[in-house]
């Protein structure tokens, strides 16, 4: 990071990490699924389709983070858990779960058309997710039991609901004959009047579906008298059982017993309230701002695959503006966003009450809604570019007391734009003139701005100030248009549109030009 007067901001983030020993859980949940089940006309109680995508998802995840050892999923959640010994971002809540949950969206859209080839993706899902944190091996066999206690209830009841339906009754008269109904009485119904045995359903129903590790023998090579060379190569497996806690299920996977441990009894009655204690949930500080910074993971390698321009990509700098300008438009409470490169920070209002101010809801829920954007809008940037693989973005949410120590933030990212845009406009003039990269960094090691612009003059560019504004000065977006209290007075609705400015947010002009963003 630069060095400036504005650095003093970065104490104003809060570490949260996940002690050892705890567990790590991360469970993910779609945002706002009756609506996307409805609006994409899914099955009901359950499509098999979406069901087999969620599990892709699962799978996919385990595969790209080796310290993810289990998962179990079922209608429009999943839950992945971390051998013991994890140090996976270390233990980090907030990145843990941004990442998971992003990488998790990502694949969502990328692999949509794989399972709905005549179905459009008519708009970007987003999921939140949080960290459950498991005290020890028995809160999680209790945490699972609980998660397939659930699945199996929501299932049963769900299937009576749309039998009922389909046989003519409304919802509402479906709701209110399932009304305080019991176990036997809805499996009674099931099988009385539709003639449905329920433990013949689809075990992926009834039972949710597990991706966990395993190992798979390969032939690598034959010796020279034919004999087969065998090599150990890590796999994953989807499997469904019906007691994903009991000890016979475990002892059955060597990859659980080694990374989590053995149980030592089957779990007996399931105590829901117990287990939500472990439910890690940090609350925001009342009356602050709260800003939600989401930078790309390994976006170097990213750019590098996918043939980035050096060193700035304007089309990929205007893609991620447009999952800023969408963040706008998909969140009321978000009146500001500053980006640069593969980072964004986006603003929330000091009294908003955005998931009740619980930072993993915010954090997931805005990180996931950026990376489904991103994803969808590839094509629109990149016409003649594969995405080549899913990207993900983490994030973290900041508190901050003052608008005076709001803006210094946004100085201080705005500040970090300028060097680091000098600094790699320098290194890539070099790095095409001829010199290898490590050359570069020597040649740049230690010096300072105006030897920098110095060095650009080598190179033809003899006014920095010349170069793009985008590049220099990041991007703002921001609401523009009539404030709310002129349409009251002119008897309209408030009416804003959503824009992107490159310009100087450091000085006090801008903010005298837009008083209604912090005001």
């Amino acid at each position: 990071m630069a060095n400036s007067k504005y650095e003093y901001v970065k104490s104003f983030e809060v570490e949260d990490e996940i002690m050892f020993p705890n567990l790590i859980v991360v469970r993910i949940g779609d945002r706002h699924f009756q609506r996307f089940s409805e609006v994409h006309e899914f099955e009901k109680p359950n499509d098999e389709k979406a069901l087999k995508l969620m599990s892709l998802c699962a799978t996919l995840v385990l595969q790209e983070y080796p310290d993810i050892v289990f998962s179990f999923g079922f209608s429009d959640e999943y839950s992945f858990v971390f051998k013991q010994t994890t140090k996976f971002y270390q233990r980090r809540a907030s990145k843990v779960v941004s990442i998971i949950v992003s990488f998790f969206t990502s694949v969502y859209v990328t692999k949509w058309k794989e399972f709905f080839p005549e179905k459009e993706l008519k708009y970007p899902p987003s999921f939140h997710a949080r960290p459950i944190v498991c005290a020890s091996l028995e809160v999680l066999q209790e945490y699972l039991a609980w998660r397939q206690q659930h699945c199996h209830i929501t299932n049963q009841y769900n299937t009576c609901l749309w039998e009922l339906v389909k046989s003519g009754k409304t919802e509402k008269e479906a709701l209110e004959i399932l009304k305080g109904t019991q176990k036997q009485e809805r499996n009674e119904l099931l099988f009385q009047h539709f003639g449905i045995n329920y433990r013949t359903l689809p075990q992926m129903f009834r039972q949710g579906s597990c991706v966990l590790r395993t190992e798979v023998e390969d032939i690598v090579k034959y010796s020279e008298n034919g004999t087969p060379i065998k090599r150990m190569r890590r796999d994953t497996t989807t499997v469904h059982s019906k007691n994903i806690a009991g000890r016979s299920f475990w002892n059955e996977h060597q990859s659980l017993l080694k990374e989590l441990g053995g149980f030592t009894k089957d779990v007996g009655k399931i105590n829901s309230d117990y287990i939500r204690s472990f439910l890690f949930e940090s609350k925001l500080m009342a009356s602050t701002w709260i800003v939600i910074r989401i930078d790309g993971c390994h976006f170097h390698r990213f750019s590098e695959v996918h043939d980035f321009e050096k060193p700035n990509d304007e089309q990929a700098l205007n893609l991620m503006n447009s999952c800023a300008v969408a963040v706008l438009q998909e969140f009321a409470d978000v009146v500001f966003s500053y980006g640069v490169s593969d980072e964004y920070s986006f603003v929330l209002k000091k009294d908003s009450q955005f998931c009740q101010r619980k930072a993993s809801n915010i954090v997931s829920i805005m990180v996931s809604f950026f990376t489904s954007m991103y994803v969808m809008n590839w094509k629109a940037f990149f016409p003649q570019k594969e995405l080549k693989y899913c990207p993900a973005f983490d994030g973290r949410a900041v508190c901050y007391p003052s608008t005076e120590i709001l803006r210094d933030y946004l100085a201080w990212r705005q500040v970090d734009c300028h060097i680091n845009n000098q600094y790699n406009t320098c290194f890539w003039m070099l790095v095409k003139s001829g010199k290898s990269k490590s050359e570069a960094q020597r040649t740049l090691k230690g010096t300072q701005a105006q030897e920098k612009k110095e060095m650009l003059a080598w190179f033809g560019i003899d006014d920095y100030n010349a170069l793009p504004v985008m590049f220099r000065q990041g991007s703002s977006v921001f609401r523009d248009g009539m404030a709310p209290n002129e349409n009251r007075a002119a008897g309209k609705k408030p009416c804003y549109k959503v824009i992107v400015e490159h310009c100087n947010i450091i000085e006090q002009s801008f903010w005298e030009e837009h008083p209604g963003i912090l005001g």
